[in-house]
C-alpha cells in the first residue's frame, strides 16, 4: 500500500493472506494471475514471502518470474531466506540479464504498515542506487550492507544476536525463579546497565 500510495505504479500477485488486498487495489493497484504476469508488467518486482523454498518456486517455478522476465528487470527478495539460493538466483538470472537483489526486512508489521522498516541490501552500487528508491516507499532505514549476498547473510548474523539474546535472557529468568529471587528485581537492575536491550525489554518487561 505504501508503494501504491506513494506514486509507484503497482502490479501485484498475492499467493496467502488475501485480507489487505482491497485496500491494496482501492489505492490502485492491479493484480494479475501470475507470478510470470508481474514479471511482464514490472521494472522492479518485489518479493516478500517465508523462505528460500518459496522464493525458487515464485522465481523458476510454473509461470514463474524467470518465465516473464526481460532484460533489465530487478528482483528484489526481501524474504529471509538462505545465502546458498541468494546466490543461485542470483547466478541463474543473470543469463536472462535480470539482477536479483537481496534485502531482507526487519522490524515489525506495524512498521510495515507505517512505511518504517529497515532493510539490509545486498547489490552493487549502481543497482543499490536503482533500488534505494522504490525501497525507500517501506522502509525507514536502507542500509547498504555490500556487494549482492552480504544483505541475507546481515540478516541472518542480526538473527543469530538477536535468538542469542533470547536464550541467554530466558535461560536467566528461568534460573532466577528456580532461585527465588524476583524477576521484578532482575528486570529493574538489568534495565539500568550495559546489559539492557530492547529484546530484554519485550521478554521481561
Amino acid at each position: 500500500k505504501n508503494l501504491v500510495t506513494k506514486g509507484f505504479p503497482l502490479t501485484v500477485r498475492v499467493n496467502r493472506n488475501r485480507a489487505p488486498l482491497a485496500d491494496i487495489l482501492a489505492a490502485g493497484a492491479k493484480e494479475v494471475a501470475t507470478n510470470a504476469d508481474v514479471a511482464r508488467a514490472s521494472d522492479v518486482v518485489i518479493l516478500c514471502v517465508t523462505g528460500a523454498p518459496q522464493v525458487e518456486e515464485i522465481v523458476f517455478g510454473k509461470d514463474g518470474l524467470a518465465a516473464g522476465a526481460k532484460a533489465g528487470l530487478v528482483i528484489v527478495d526481501t524474504s529471509t531466506s538462505e545465502p546458498s539460493t541468494t546466490t543461485k538466483m542470483r547466478e541463474s538470472l543473470a543469463a536472462q540479464g535480470v539482477k536479483f537483489v537481496d534485502a531482507p526486512l526487519a522490524r515489525t508489521p506495524a512498521e510495515a504498515e507505517a512505511g518504517k522498516l529497515n532493510t539490509m541490501v545486498g547489490a552493487d552500487d549502481a543497482t543499490f542506487a536503482q533500488v534505494k528508491p522504490v525501497l525507500g516507499a517501506f522502509c525507514e532505514n536502507i542500509f547498504h550492507a555490500g556487494p549482492a549476498g552480504h544483505g541475507i547473510v546481515l540478516k541472518l548474523i542480526n538473527n543469530f544476536i538477536g535468538q542469542a539474546i533470547c536464550t541467554a535472557t530466558a535461560e536467566a529468568c528461568a534460573a532466577a525463579a528456580k532461585s527465588g529471587l524476583a524477576i521484578r528485581k532482575l528486570h529493574e537492575v538489568i534495565s539500568a546497565g550495559a546489559v539492557n536491550s530492547g529484546i530484554f525489554q519485550m521478554m521481561v518487561g
